[in-house]
Order: structure tokens, then C-alpha cells, then sequence
């Protein structure tokens, strides 16, 4: 007798009734250190609660900084993957889309979101890729190159792409340089733009915040916190095989 083979899975309703029973995040993981579930079975699990940052769907990871080792909040796969630039590289990020709407339109939600890490928070600062990111933005804003737009006669478009890239590790982000050039330049140039120093790209950081999210700053600050680690945690490395966090 055939047997059919099933097809795949709807799980909608499933999601649904998971997303109509999980209790919303109210900070109950504030100020802990992440652990990945590898490392100690049924520790810091992200089912039962909403997604912190859409809170629509289920959360099923635990979105956490690699740089300060905190947890930030559960959150859905959906918004766990869009806080990632589109290219990442050891000490490189390509600058894309993605980065437009983290530091744009949802700027204030976002930087909400990764002030829940403690260590961001007190030190008024971001994980180094988001840092380079936003230094790109920043600092290019007046040096980047236009050229004339195809089929405008007056009309002029940015350069290329945004690169920004470091020297050190993000285990020792202090002692970094953040370098932004332009990739895939018409012309064929590939021309760098600005260089940059941490503690600079950091100040530029806390200038912006302050006006584009005031709120945000003023919850930030050095002497706010006590217990927060004197220097910066290694990258936390997640093996759990649920979390694809990456910053």
C-alpha cells in the first residue's frame, strides 16, 4: 500500500497559541550574565515570554551583548536577526540597509533594546560592530563622495558602499581604530574616507543619543550601576545552537 509523504508542517496555530499564552518581558533578566544553554542545561530559557522587542511573537532566544557578556531580553527570530549588519566579518562590517533603519526610523526602539545590557548601558555605548556602524554614518556624512545619477542631469547619488573595519578585537574594543572607506566605487576607486579612534567613535555615540533619543540617554551613564565589571568581558561565544545573536 503507498504511503504518502507529509508535507511540511504548519505550525501557525501552533505559534499562535504559544504567542497567546507567553506573559510579556517585564526586565526580570536585568543585569544577568549570559549563559549558554550548553553550558548549563535549563538556564536563562527564552520560551514563555513575548518577544521584547516586537511583542507579538513568541521569544525563543536570548538575545544578549557578546561585548559585556549581559542579557538583554528573550526575542523572536525575526527581530534576533534584524539588529545584524548584512555582511560581518571578523573585524569588518559592510554598511547596508539593515544599518539605515537600526540608526533611522527605529533608532529610539532599538537603542532602547540594547541598553538593556548593563554594560552598555552604564558605560553609554554600544557593542564595537554597531559603534563602527554608526561611526560610518557619522563621520562620512560630509566626506563621502557623489556621483552623477544615471539618467538625471543635475541629480547626484552617494559613492558606493560604506565599509567600516578596526584594528584589535572586540575582546579589547578600547584600543581600537575604526577605519570607513567606500567600497564598489563606480570609478573603481576604493577610497578611505576617515579614521577614527574607540574612544572618539564613543563620544560621537553619546552626542547622537542625546539627540536622537534623549530619553534613552538620560537613562545612561557612568555612577548609575554598581558591580559593573572594571574592564570589558571577553565575546561570549553561544554554542547553544538556539542563539544566533551576534551582538
Amino acid at each position: 500500500m503507498a504511503t504518502s509523504t507529509p508535507g511540511p508542517r504548519d505550525d501557525t496555530q501552533g505559534t499562535g497559541r504559544r504567542a497567546a499564552t507567553a506573559r510579556p518581558y517585564r526586565g526580570e533578566l536585568e543585569g544577568h550574565l549570559y549563559v549558554p544553554a550548553s553550558r548549563k542545561p535549563g538556564y536563562q530559557q527564552a520560551s514563555g515570554w513575548l518577544c521584547a522587542v516586537c511583542q507579538q511573537a513568541p521569544a525563543s532566544v536570548l538575545d544578549h551583548c557578546h561585548e559585556h557578556g549581559y542579557v538583554r531580553a528573550p526575542v523572536c527570530p525575526s527581530c534576533n536577526s534584524r539588529e545584524r549588519p548584512e555582511f560581518l566579518y571578523r573585524t569588518d562590517v559592510l554598511v547596508g540597509s539593515r544599518y539605515e533603519g537600526l540608526f533611522g526610523t527605529q533608532a529610539e526602539d532599538w537603542l532602547r533594546h540594547w541598553h538593556r545590557c548593563l554594560g552598555c548601558r552604564t558605560r553609554t555605548t554600544l557593542p564595537l560592530p554597531h559603534v563602527a556602524g554608526l561611526t560610518a554614518h557619522l563621520a562620512a556624512a560630509e566626506l563621502r563622495p557623489t556621483h552623477r545619477s544615471p539618467g538625471s542631469a543635475r541629480g547626484r547619488k552617494p559613492c558606493g558602499v560604506l565599509r567600516a573595519s578596526w584594528t584589535g578585537s572586540q575582546n579589547a574594543p578600547v584600543s581600537c581604530e575604526i577605519t570607513v572607506a567606500v567600497d564598489f566605487c563606480p570609478s573603481g576607486e576604493h577610497r578611505i574616507l576617515a579614521r577614527v579612534s574607540y574612544r572618539d567613535a564613543v563620544d560621537r555615540f553619546r552626542t547622537w543619543l542625546a539627540v536622537t533619543a534623549p530619553g534613552v540617554a538620560a537613562a545612561a551613564g557612568p555612577g548609575r550601576h554598581d558591580g559593573i565589571p572594571a574592564q570589558f568581558r571577553p565575546v561570549i561565544a553561544d554554542t547553544s545552537g538556539e542563539g544566533l545573536a551576534l551582538f
